[in-house]
């Protein structure tokens, strides 16, 4: 089954929400990093919250930063998304290992305390950056105090991953619902009366549901109207030419050390840990290109 996300409004357009699968691009992150299953249940929540906050980015050129940076043993994480549903991102160390807690996979013991970071670059001159506190560290939360706080948006944000008994992904995928400022109490009322009926995220993915069916019970009793679908996928944009500039940004010295060892050297993107390879001959013509 394709991931894809749901948009849609509610009650009129006083609350809309988004919800996604996204068990596709959780393995292929899982895959392309061969992350633990806690670094995978981890990245896996940050890259399906970017999945659908990209989603709400109006412009084709508007790119979303997720930062994590906690003083857990996972070393932080990062996930990059676009308007269109690309969604790219790493652990620092994707071989972190921890025993369950409560009988779940520890993201929040990974995680550790630290800073939620939120940079939404669409095209002015700076972008915007928010920042927040961690609350739980289990992400979904922190991102829910994050809308809450930086934004001024209050919402629900529930994210889920589950692993399967081989440690590849059984599914993936979450949901964020905002109010809007003209909201009526009932509205919200009712809203936060569905989420405490709500089971888990992926107990609903795991029964089969779908994400217009996980709005639906979000949005039961409102009159929900999905005003949209998208796909979405793990995609890095990572080529040669753009991993040369890493090579260029540590400098003459060190480039020149290089080919004076005569080696050839591997270049590793972060975010898909695709590796590039360069020639001491294509070191040269680096070094001449710098000029």
């Amino acid at each position: 089954m394709e991931d894809y996300i749901v948009r849609a409004t509610a009650a009129d357009g006083q609350v809309r929400g988004f919800a996604a699968t996204t068990r596709q691009m959780v393995e292929t992150a899982r895959q392309r990093h061969n992350a633990s299953p806690v670094a995978t249940a981890a990245l896996g929540r940050l890259l399906s919250a970017g999945a659908m906050m990209g989603s709400m980015m109006k412009n084709d050129t508007d790119m979303l930063t997720l930062q994590i940076r906690g003083d857990g043993p996972i070393e932080g994480l990062t996930v990059t998304a676009d308007s269109h549903g690309n969604v790219k991102g790493y652990a620092g160390n994707p071989d972190v290992m921890l025993p369950p807690k409560n009988g779940k996979l520890d993201v929040g013991g990974a995680v550790g305390i630290g800073l939620l970071k939120v940079i939404k670059d669409m095209g002015l001159k700076e972008p915007y950056s928010g920042q927040t506190i961690l609350v739980s560290s289990e992400i979904a939360e922190d991102l829910t105090y994050y809308f809450a706080n930086s934004e001024q948006v209050p919402s629900s944000v529930g994210l889920g991953v589950l692993m399967e008994k081989d440690n590849t992904v059984d599914c993936a995928g979450g949901f964020i619902i905002q109010m809007m400022p003209f909201a009526q109490e009932k509205t919200i009322c009712k809203v936060e009366e569905n989420l405490k009926k709500l089971s888990s995220v992926t107990s609903i993915l795991k029964q089969g549901h779908m994400p217009e069916e996980l709005l639906e019970l979000l949005f039961e009793g409102l009159g929900l109207e999905i005003t949209d679908t998208m796909p979405t996928q793990f995609y890095c944009n990572c080529s040669k030419e753009r991993v040369e500039q890493a090579v260029v940004s540590i400098g003459r010295k060190e480039i020149q050390a290089m080919i004076e060892d005569g080696e050839d050297i591997e270049v590793k993107c972060h975010f898909c840990n695709t590796a590039y390879k360069y020639t001491v001959e294509e070191l040269k013509e680096i070094i001449k290109r710098s000029k």
